[in-house]
């Protein structure tokens, strides 16, 4: 109906302002140095499914695909920093991808990292403008108005915080994909949490 369509849009509007200053502050905070990384066990899957749960109004058009291995560790990592991180990635991938994009989020331990990879089958990114994507302010061109274009220089920050690196490439047959890499501790014990 109409009514939901425009409460709908108005969540979405919401959601991108409070992104922007979240992504000012953060930005701020960053370069001042003022940011103290607060490292806990996590649970991959919480991080990931609370993060969509926030997005959910800005995801209703697009497919969603999560791959987390049944058996993947507690990571100890700093979960607010790591739930900007995949926020601003999602926000980025609906600001650049038609609807009806199907997006995959994977997580693994691969030799004593955490590996998250978010990819999707849209348009890519145009090759020279690859590297730049993670510069403060960069925005690609002819993207939609309204954005600071601080998001993914965030997600880079943030990572880099956890010594970790992020990447992004083009996919062959199309689409995009981020890579993020970062070296942590973990457990297998579950009762870590309780304690």
């Amino acid at each position: 109906s109409d009514r939901e369509e425009l409460i709908n849009e108005i969540s979405v509007a919401s959601i991108r302002l409070n992104q922007q200053v979240e992504n000012l502050l953060n930005m701020s905070r960053l370069e001042s140095g003022a940011f103290h990384i607060k490292k806990d066990w996590c649970d991959i899957n919480e991080l990931i499914y609370k993060t969509l749960q926030r997005l959910e109004p800005n995801l209703l058009r697009y497919r969603l695909a999560v791959e987390i291995p049944e058996q993947l560790p507690l990571f100890k990592l700093d979960f607010g920093l790591m739930e900007q991180v995949i926020y601003n990635l999602l926000i980025n991938v609906t600001q650049h991808t038609p609807e009806d994009t199907l997006i995959t989020i994977q997580a693994d331990c691969v030799r004593d990292k955490l590996v998250l990879t978010l990819a999707d089958n849209g348009t890519g990114f145009p090759q020279d403008e690859i590297d730049k994507v993670f510069e403060k302010f960069y925005r690609l061109k002819g993207s939609p108005t309204g954005g600071t274009g601080l998001g993914l220089s965030i997600v880079k920050g943030f990572v880099e915080a956890h010594n970790g690196r992020v990447r992004l490439e083009n996919l062959p047959v199309r689409g995009s994909k981020f890579t993020i890499e970062i070296p942590a501790e973990k457990t297998y014990v579950n009762k870590v949490k309780n304690e």
